[in-house]
């Protein structure tokens, strides 16, 4: 590895002891071809430097980043799966590489996906294949570029194995991946040791959490009877912006489990996303989530599930009302994200007051009867004039958005900067040039194109 004094590595998870995660080594893959490296994430990190070669040394054949984790750990953890309790899941095709400091100071986590199989792998091959990959790529790059607390791709390397899969052309090509995030902690992994009646543990994951993410002293063993509720009004407080980011962004998840919501309300693992293109409460992204249960319209319900059912296993060291209490803020916290959420997309200032929230009402009211493309509308009135082509369903927050100011000059880059969205259908033909003519400048031009939008917004 070459000497780069940016990088600070840590290993901090190994405060927490061996009963919380399993020691296992990467797959020996046939071939390592570099597919995907995000140097604007890797630079937060101090890794930017790191040449090609070693690159794939490090985040394609794991080699120990030196100062941080001698070996991987898969996490173990539980979760409800479509609300329903699974306890035997885990890290089952990834782990935890390493931790590094990031150059805010915060403690962020490498973590893989497609890296081989490990105690939790069930019957799965622990593998994960390129369009899953090149997907992932899509849904971070987009969300970031909206403002939405993600996970980022650091990279993305091909691994040279034909992989059956039943929802895909088989064989198909296969890839390791990993994603820098800020914490590789979920809510199941509380959840599996609420199953496991194990205060102890419970307690220091509840102080290794508040310590490592929050920035809260360390009391050592003795964190305060009122921890776990501090740690619930944290959870509480990211997630509920994260639901609201999801809705301004168009965005849906498609599998809001437990085992899926980490405990700094950062979005992670993408698997069945979509973007709607138009705001239909109803439309959901997995073709397998037949109720509709994390639905477009329903993902501020299900993370909130989600946060009841963290503050259940909470219960192993906390009584019931200071727990019910911060999930009782959810409702107020949301409102006032999606404020500040939409008003953002809308490139305007919120006024803070009643208008806000009158505006935001108005505003879901008429895209949901215009039926009217999500991207498309917040791109053509930015700045917060409203072009008469959006008909009369648009009047009333054409009436209420002229007392607002634009946040930026009206000769400012968005303005003149082409809409991006993402429709299934060029996700689709992006893979199709990856998978047919191995061709990657269409995924790479369109990378650069979030990217410009996610500057022009910022």
């Amino acid at each position: 590895m070459a000497d780069n004094t940016q990088a600070r590595p840590e290993r901090a998870i190994l405060e927490l002891g061996d009963a919380f995660y399993d020691p296992v080594h990467a797959a020996d893959f046939p071939q390592t071809i570099l597919r995907f490296r995000n140097d604007r994430a890797a630079a937060q990190i101090g890794l930017d430097g790191w040449s090609d070669t070693e690159w794939i040394a490090h985040l394609g054949r794991f080699a120990p980043l030196p100062g941080s984790l001698d070996t991987p750990l898969a996490l173990r953890y539980h979760g409800h799966q479509f609300r329903q309790y699974n306890p035997d899941i885990g890290d089952g095709r990834g782990f935890l590489y390493a931790q590094l400091r990031d150059d805010r100071g915060r403690l962020m986590d490498l973590g893989t996906k497609g890296s081989g199989q490990t105690p939790w792998s069930r019957f799965g091959d622990g593998r994960l294949t390129l369009k899953g990959a090149m997907r992932e790529i899509l849904a971070t790059e987009m969300l970031e570029a909206l403002n939405v607390d993600t996970s980022r791709t650091l990279s993305v390397i091909e691994t040279g194995e034909a992989l059956e899969r039943g929802d895909e052309p088989s064989p198909t090509r296969s890839a390791v991946l990993v994603r820098l995030s800020h914490g590789h902690i979920r809510i199941g992994t509380f959840q599996r040791l609420a199953y496991l009646r194990d205060a102890e543990a419970m307690a220091a994951l509840v102080g290794y959490v508040l310590r490592h993410y929050y920035g809260e002293d360390d009391r050592g063993e003795d964190s305060g009877d009122d921890a776990p509720a501090r740690l619930l009004a944290h959870v509480v407080e990211r997630t509920a912006r994260l639901a609201a980011g999801y809705m301004a962004a168009g965005f849906v998840h498609g599998v809001l489990n437990t085992d899926n919501i980490n405990m700094t309300g950062e979005s992670f693992d993408y698997g069945p996303w979509r973007f709607a293109t138009t705001w239909d409460p109803a439309f959901t992204a997995a073709y397998f989530d037949h109720s509709g249960l994390y639905a477009f319209g329903r993902q501020p319900e299900a993370i909130h599930w989600d946060c009841m059912q963290l503050a259940v296993a909470l219960r192993t060291l906390c009584e019931a009302p200071p727990l019910i209490a911060q999930l009782d803020r959810f409702a107020a916290l949301y409102q006032q994200a999606i404020v500040e959420a939409l008003l953002w997309r809308l490139g305007v200032v919120p006024r803070a007051s009643a208008d806000d929230a009158a505006l935001v009402k108005a505003l879901e009211q008429a895209l949901v009867a215009g039926e009217t493309s999500i991207g498309a509308f917040f791109h053509d009135s930015f700045g917060g004039v409203v072009p008469p082509s959006y008909g009369k369903a648009f009047a009333e927050v054409r009436a209420l958005l002229a007392e607002y100011h634009p946040r930026k000059a009206r000769d400012h880059a968005h303005w003149t900067a082409p809409a991006c969205a993402m429709p299934i259908e060029e996700v689709e033909a992006l893979w199709d040039a990856i998978d047919q003519h191995d061709d990657w400048a269409p995924l790479h031009a369109k990378i650069a194109v979030i990217r410009a939008m996610g500057e022009a917004l910022a």
